[in-house]
């Protein structure tokens, strides 16, 4: 088969890299891809949101199947119109992917089948929204209503900061049209982690579960960031919470979009938070996460490419997913600076590390070639250094060893990704090592 791969992230550097491992995988195409991907596919210069340009390279070069990493092209419609042309291609349609699309579509979606969440109201006036916010609890929390690269959600402590917050999102547009609508919701407390899932239409089957790390800085401090790192399996995700989820949350949302007329096929990342009350849902997304897929995927035992023709296909049924049961922690490492404002063009030296490593492996995220043939820093997020290990503790120090076999300047990264594991562990009265 020829595979085209939509996008030039982590992510996408990652289901290029599980997609090159299938005996499926005749020839594997990313556009517009990074120098990382360009190892292991070619990358074609058209971007994620040139529908009409990737849909003419698709039928050029016979393409059997198109793999879509990013939400813009999804929420924007890339899926329709691949199919109106005849192409195969894995993704929700527009109308399914509303559901990361649109936080207030999504809000009431799940307030109308019973789905649990946050409580919440959506404003598309700033004057009506700061005149509830005179009346609301906090801290409380602000979302643009749609994408915003994971950066348009605020909480806020007070009514000052929430009339600030309303300024920023509503009237200045840091988002964009993101912010035209706002959701003001709930704040929640609890410990909040990820699952990824493939859906076929009908049913869901969830892959192994993750925690991120948002905040730029060490202890869960500074900015949030599109992910500082991440790592699977979450002990905080237990078999109680899979079992409440599965009942309550993942297939009640499979159903609610079957019933709305807008059946959903592809992948559906739940974004939850395990509070006193339960776990809630937080975010849906429509698609891989990043950098969740970056330690999921290096789990998962099976064939990406039988797994996603089932999925087209709607016989998820008929696949038994499986995943090994070592751990996996993944490292960002970013530009200092981000995500505010930094400098990239400089050079990344130590990648031939990880060529033919089967343990640690490298993401790229923010990079290209320069003039020179140099793959050089092209981004907030640089790479991505992923390790496995027999347990998170493991791979975690795996991780953080691989992370100093690369050197770029003006190198960024959190030295404390997976510390909820030692939390996990003192909870249980164990001795955690650092």
């Amino acid at each position: 088969m020829k595979i085209l791969i939509v996008g030039s992230g982590g992510r996408e550097h990652a289901i290029a890299w599980k997609v090159a491992q299938s005996p499926l995988a005749e020839k594997i195409y990313c556009a517009p891809g990074n120098a990382g991907i360009a190892e292991v596919a070619e990358c074609v210069p058209i971007t994620a949101m040139e529908f009409d340009r990737l849909a003419a390279f698709a039928k050029e070069n016979a393409i059997d199947l198109t793999i879509v990493g990013m939400d813009d092209p999804l929420v924007g419609g890339i899926v329709d119109v691949f199919e109106a042309q005849g192409l195969r291609i894995f993704g929700p349609r527009k109308n399914a992917a509303i559901l990361e699309g649109s936080k207030a579509f999504s809000k009431d979606l799940m307030k109308k089948y019973g789905i649990p969440t946050a409580a919440y109201e959506t404003f598309d006036n700033a004057d009506a929204a700061i005149a509830y916010l005179e009346t609301a609890k906090f801290p409380i929390v602000l979302k643009a209503d749609g994408l915003a690269l994971g950066k348009g959600v605020l909480i806020c402590e007070d009514l000052e900061t929430a009339k600030a917050g309303v300024k920023e999102i509503m009237q200045d547009k840091k988002f964009g049209t993101a912010g035209d609508r706002m959701v003001i919701e709930e704040f929640l407390t609890g410990r909040e982690v990820s699952v990824l899932s493939f859906v076929d239409g009908k049913i869901v089957k969830t892959m192994a579960s993750a925690q991120d790390h948002k905040r730029a800085k060490d202890g869960d401090r500074g900015l949030n960031t599109g992910g500082m790192g991440n790592f699977s399996p979450t002990p905080f995700y237990t078999k109680e919470v899979d079992a409440f989820c599965q009942k309550y949350v993942f297939q009640p949302t499979v159903d609610a979009m079957a019933a709305e007329g807008r059946p959903f096929k592809g992948v559906i990342f739940f974004g939850l938070i395990l509070t006193e009350d339960g776990p809630k849902v937080l975010e849906y997304n429509a698609r891989f996460g990043d950098p969740e897929a970056q330690v999921v995927l290096p789990r998962m035992k099976n064939d990406i490419i039988e797994v996603v023709e089932a999925c087209i296909d709607g016989t998820l049924d008929q696949i038994d997913l499986q995943f090994m049961d070592d751990a996996c922690v993944c490292v960002v490492l970013a530009s200092d600076g981000y995500p505010v404002s930094y400098q990239k063009g400089f050079p990344i030296h130590g990648l031939e590390a990880f060529r033919g490593n089967d343990t640690c492996f490298c993401f790229h995220a923010g990079s290209k070639f320069n003039e020179k043939g140099e793959i050089v820093t092209n981004g907030g997020r640089v790479l991505g250094i992923t390790a496995l290990g027999k347990d998170l503790k493991t791979a975690r120090a795996n991780a953080y060893k691989a992370a100093e076999w690369v050197s770029f300047d003006n190198k960024y990264f959190r030295h404390d990704i997976g510390y909820a594991i030692d939390e996990f562990d003192r909870s249980l009265g164990i001795g955690a090592e650092a």
